[in-house]
């Protein structure tokens, strides 16, 4: 038994390194690198929660969400631009959600899994926009970008 207990300790250890070294990694790979106190002075609490803990928002809480302006949404934090307007599609989640991303300016991770779908970066400053599932419009990319609302800025089409 304590055989099992010290190998289940060193599994658990050896996995939290490793986190610790991918998500060190991760944070330093990106253009726009900040540390936690100054996104922490730019950000609102909860869009450093969503962009910088991963965190989500409550489902219908963004205005985003019902926005059908034409331009384009860009990263909360950096600015970047993520999605094109032509592109959202009301999928019912309450979430705003894309057929697409504006290539190049959006990382994935290289898991996920049905449930929680393959997580959403910003490809310039790191940020967690949301996730991506294989059930969007049929007729375009069958992709659905869900993102969360606090991850993002309107800039309307002059």
């Amino acid at each position: 038994m304590k055989l099992f207990i010290s190998l289940l300790l060193v599994v658990s250890i050896q996995s939290c390194l490793s986190q610790d070294k991918k998500n060190s990694a991760k944070k330093n790979s990106f253009k726009v690198t900040k540390t936690n106190a100054e996104w922490k002075k730019e950000l609102s609490p909860e869009a450093y929660y969503v962009l910088r803990e991963s965190g989500t928002e409550r489902p219908f809480s963004s205005a985003l969400n019902d926005n059908k302006s034409e331009g384009v949404y860009v990263c909360a934090a950096c600015k970047t631009p993520l999605y094109k307007s032509e592109n959202k599609f009301d999928s019912g989640t309450g979430w705003p959600s894309f057929d697409r991303v504006i290539a190049g300016n959006v990382a994935f991770s290289k898991g996920g899994n049905g449930f929680m779908g393959i997580e959403e970066h910003c490809a310039t400053c790191g940020g967690h926009l949301g996730h991506q599932f294989n059930d969007g419009p049929k007729e375009t990319t069958g992709k659905r970008h869900c993102i969360n609302g606090v991850a993002l800025e309107f800039i309307p089409k002059s």
